[in-house]
């Protein structure tokens, strides 16, 4: 029936929606010369990597992978997955994301949102995908663990350990390289440990992933302060060869409006590090959050978690332009959360040593979802008033390193290389606040600048 065939199955890429039905029906899959791995079908579409480096023989990747920061094979795994094939679908996604479950749980799932195949029903759920497998990692299956290459004999310093820090490491040690994270908590991880609520994050799942990257020998200290006085000799006296600074933007902004001066403000991000610290700060029953981004959706939903029965989130945003994940915002809503958008807030009073209440201006196209029509202002009374309007970068300890207007590191954006020779930087110390997937994509790029860098191909500084 097959006889005489003369040429090999085409699929056009730029036209694929990844929807398999030609995959399912195709009787190349009959042939016995198209069932070898690297002639099959199957092979050429899924388990090769399809990556920008090999275009001239499979095209550019899919949309998902693209949108990736660390251009994940999404197709690869999610067909694994679907073969019931999860050890080798973890070892895939383990290649190059070295906090898979991390993502499974929080990431915000930029691959889902350029998905062909939401075009024709929904995208595939490469998010939770990703958080089956590590699931099955967790429950004690058997795990495929990358092994690092032959030891070499230079020292890196990670300061930091949060996602861009525990990228690089993991990266740097596969390379061969000793590493040294460095992190000023107590605890490791990060805002992953500390600005995240366990029950978007679970701690049990953060700690397996730092022992995987752990066990490649990445020393790892906490309580320690890394400060920068004298540029890389700082380094190198404390016998390393090149740094990578994951600090962070830990530094919360705060509002300055009339009466916010009075000290009664609470800063989001330091009621959620003193919570999963373990110092449980007293909130009242009355809670009222200003902002409209993760960070001000994790602050309500943490303090209903602990005695807030009436809790009130204030933002200057639209619903739609809300920087929070949808899903978030929805679950905040099925707690009992309320959520007024499109508002300003312009004035606070304080009473006794705490904030009373504060008013707020309703911005026009608000109307509807105010208490007021747009233009109006309204107060809200609470016992504690949050602000969760942003994070910034605390330059301290970074003495002779470049910063942008904005207050961020200045870095070369194609190396992560900053001013100072040997010393490289990425995550929210170069961006701000972002998108953990984000601070992995700018750890790995760091990795692989420093190695090019201690290889004697110097990446290219920011001068």
């Amino acid at each position: 029936m097959f006889e005489g065939r003369t040429h090999r199955p085409v699929i056009e890429m730029d036209r694929c929606k990844v929807c398999n039905i030609c995959i399912d029906g195709c009787p190349a899959e009959a042939i016995p010369e198209y069932r070898e791995e690297e002639m099959s079908l199957r092979g050429a579409v899924y388990r090769e990597k399809i990556t920008e480096e090999r275009p001239e023989k499979h095209g550019p990747p899919p949309p998902c992978q693209r949108a990736c920061p660390i251009h994940q094979d999404t197709v690869g795994y999610a067909r694994l997955i679907a073969e019931g094939k999860f050890e080798e679908a973890l070892s895939s996604i383990l290649e190059v994301n070295p906090l898979p479950a991390v993502c499974g749980f929080i990431c915000h799932h930029g691959c889902e949102e350029a998905c062909l195949r939401g075009s024709v029903d929904q995208p595939v759920a490469l998010r939770l995908l990703k958080k089956f497998v590590s699931d099955y990692a967790k429950n004690g299956r058997p795990e495929r663990v990358n092994i690092p290459m032959k030891e070499r004999r230079e020292k890196v310093l990670v300061v930091g350990s949060g996602p861009a820090g525990l990228a690089a490491a993991h990266d740097l040690a596969l390379l061969g390289y000793g590493v040294t994270i460095m992190e000023k908590l107590p605890v490791l991880g990060g805002m992953l440990a500390v600005g995240i609520p366990e029950f978007r994050l679970p701690r049990d799942i953060l700690q397996m992933e730092i022992e995987r990257i752990k066990a490649l020998g990445i020393e790892m200290k906490t309580n320690s302060t890394f400060i920068l006085a004298r540029g890389i000799q700082d380094v190198k006296g404390l016998g390393y060869h090149a740094i990578f600074l994951a600090n962070g933007a830990q530094k919360a902004s705060m509002l300055e409006i009339e009466g916010s001066d009075t000290g009664c403000l609470i800063s989001g991000l330091d009621l959620l590090k003193n919570l999963h610290l373990g110092r449980r700060p007293s909130v009242g029953k009355t809670v009222l959050v200003i902002g409209g981004g993760n960070v001000a959706i994790d602050v309500a939903r943490s303090v209903r978690r602990v005695g807030a029965s009436q809790v009130t989130i204030v933002c200057i945003e639209s619903r739609d332009q809300m920087p929070a994940m949808r899903e978030e915002v929805e679950e905040a809503l099925e707690e009992g959360i309320t959520i007024y958008p499109g508002a300003s807030p312009i004035r606070i009073a304080a009473k006794n040593g705490r904030v009373a209440a504060v008013d707020f201006l309703a911005l026009s196209g608000s109307a509807g979802e105010l208490p007021v029509t747009a233009g109006a202002t309204f107060t809200i009374k609470a016992n504690t008033v949050v602000a969760a309007i942003g994070q910034k970068v605390d330059k301290k300890g970074l003495a002779g390193l470049k910063t942008n207007l904005a207050g961020t590191l200045a870095v070369d954006p194609e190396t992560g290389a900053t001013n100072v020779n040997g010393i490289f930087a990425g995550g929210d110390l170069v961006t701000g606040p972002g998108w953990a997937i984000d601070a992995i994509a700018a750890g790995k790029k760091g990795a692989a600048s420093i190695h090019k860098h201690l290889c004697n191909e110097p990446a290219k500084g920011n001068g």
